[in-house]
């Protein structure tokens, strides 16, 4: 039977960070991942379906992990530029890096390229045991440390579990954790597209009636991966429907922004739930990223909301093992919990309601997000909060905010 300090089920980005950000902590940490990763990228190869917008907040912690660096030199794909408008309308607001004295406001990188130099991360760190293509098949809470049985029959003992184990988390479920959940019904459409014109490092979004049409810029000029919500019967028809169909519909609804598009992927559609478990925390237990929430893609924040729990979680176990505090005590993570409860809702809330106003055709609602855009936009004052909100920087816990940046500067 081997001991450790923190045992981490799931080894995605967030997993991954976690044990990543332990590492020189005092901590013995080891990650249990049924499914590692199985190739190994190559500059050449076509892009991958899932990417994620990754903002400053999430660059800077990335950058303290020591992986920021393998990912500029695998495939990133910076950003200067946002722009979002309602289809059909005046209503619009643009961001722009230079204008604020920035580089770029955030990048587009494969979810597969993220996980890949985080594992290959926590591969090399001599505190990190990795437990490959086995799953938790058992775990009993004592009240010093929890005892756990892996599928293989091996067993663990830890003193904190964490799960990093998915939407469909199963510790979050062994540990009766009530789950709210509601469906967004819709469903997420991606794919990669090749756009007549530039996209010029632009990360652009419409909106239009019964939907939400995303185009994220890729390192190649003239890439993009869309993200396209609608309701689930249209997303499922433009899945399956002539591809040429499919590219004229498309280029469009996107108000031929970048010209034709051309499909050039397969298409994959995604159910869009939104999910908020009613403890982050309990005695041996922490829940980060999408086995503690979700939320719609309309923003790009998943991730970054998943990330910004790992760098609370460490701060706070690094604080708690300084110390020599039990860090499995359901009353020291209390801390942890309440900030990542309160940031996850405010995300949630705030995507919902943004959601529900760019929902439909009602003359009335479409005149007011209009104005609001429009006024946003021109508005001194307004715009710099929103960028700061889009990039993270509100949500930074107290030790990243030291980490020097030049997105101080918003």
């Amino acid at each position: 039977m081997q001991s450790f300090d923190v045992v981490i089920a799931g080894g995605g980005m967030v997993g991954l960070a976690l044990a990543c950000g332990l590492h020189s902590s005092g901590l013995r940490i080891a990650i249990v991942e049924e499914h590692p990763p199985t190739s190994t990228f190559h500059a050449d190869d076509e892009h991958t379906l899932r990417v994620s917008a990754i903002n400053a907040a999430s660059e800077r912690l990335l950058t303290h992990l020591g992986v920021w660096q393998k990912l500029l030199a695998m495939r990133v794909s910076p950003y200067q530029g946002m722009e979002v408008w309602d289809q059909d309308s005046f209503g619009r607001i643009q961001f722009n890096a230079a204008e604020n004295g920035l580089n770029h406001l955030g990048h587009i990188i494969e979810n597969n390229v993220i996980r890949q130099a985080l594992w290959q991360q926590a591969e090399s760190l001599s505190d990190v045991t990795m437990f490959s293509s086995v799953s938790l098949k058992n775990v009993a809470w004592g009240e010093n440390e929890a005892f756990i049985t892996l599928s293989d029959e091996r067993m663990l003992t830890s003193r904190l579990v964490v799960g990093a184990d998915g939407a469909h988390s199963w510790l979050r479920q062994h540990a009766d954790i009530p789950l709210t959940f509601w469906d967004y019904e819709h469903h997420a459409l991606v794919a990669t597209i090749r756009t007549a014109e530039s996209h010029q490092g632009v990360a652009r979004q419409v909106f239009h009636g019964d939907g939400i049409l995303a185009f994220l810029p890729l390192s190649d000029p003239h890439l993009c991966s869309i993200v396209w919500s609608l309701p689930a019967e249209a997303a499922q028809q433009r899945k399956t429907m002539e591809t040429e169909l499919f590219n004229r519909q498309l280029s469009v609804t996107f108000d031929m922004r970048l010209g034709q598009c051309e499909l050039i992927s397969d298409r994959q559609t995604i159910p869009l739930m939104g999910r908020y478990a009613r403890n982050f925390a309990a005695h041996r237990l922490a829940l980060l990223g999408d086995a503690a929430h979700t939320i719609h893609p309309l923003a790009g924040q998943g991730v970054n909301l998943g990330f910004m729990d790992v760098a609370e979680l460490i701060g706070e176990l690094n604080r708690l093992n300084q110390q020599s505090k039990d860090i499995g005590q359901y009353l020291y993570l209390g801390r942890y919990e309440r900030r990542r409860k309160h940031s996850a809702a405010v995300m949630l809330v705030g995507m919902q309601g943004f959601r529900l106003l760019f929902d439909g055709n009602n003359p009335f609602k479409k005149l007011f997000r209009d104005v609001g855009l429009t006024l946003a936009n021109s508005f001194p004052g307004v715009k710099p909060q929103l960028l700061r909100h889009a990039m993270g920087l509100h949500d930074l816990p107290d030790w990243l905010i030291t980490q020097t940046s030049s997105v101080e500067k918003i």
